[in-house]
């Protein structure tokens, strides 16, 4: 397994009339504490995608624990939790600075071929950055 954090301040056009942060917001959150994590490792994906490898999400579920408002800061901790081999398994953690639990989730990507939208084993290049995480 292997972490990362990034910090996130809610802005107003991302909550809802009761200064929420709207639901649909927090799979953007995710995304990004996603994307920081690949690329931590110096992994990018307009790369990827410009070799014809895509990774679509199939199934996401998130725990609504407590509500976000609107100028809070968020810390969204990300793990990959299993080596990959056709798909990607990322659990999430949001919280506070101080620590209190806003929401838990996870997400499940597969390495898609962008002409046959076949699913395909992760690219060589791409498990040479990660396996040194899962040994």
């Amino acid at each position: 397994m292997v972490s990362s954090e990034i910090r996130i301040r809610v802005r107003y056009g991302e909550v809802d009339r009761m200064g929420y942060l709207h639901h649909g917001n927090y799979a953007l959150y995710f995304e990004e504490g996603r994307t920081e994590l690949l690329r931590g490792f110096g992994f990018s994906y307009r790369k990827m995608e410009d070799d014809g490898i895509l990774l679509p999400v199939r199934e996401m579920h998130i725990q609504y624990l407590k509500p976000v408002l609107y100028d809070e800061e968020v810390v969204v901790e990300t793990t990959l939790t299993k080596k990959p081999g056709v798909k990607l398994e990322f659990e999430y953690s949001m919280h506070t600075i101080s620590g209190d639990i806003l929401s838990k989730a996870s997400t499940t990507l597969v390495f898609t071929d962008a002409k046959t939208r076949k699913v395909i084993r992760a690219p060589e290049y791409f498990l040479k950055l990660v396996s040194p995480y899962f040994e």
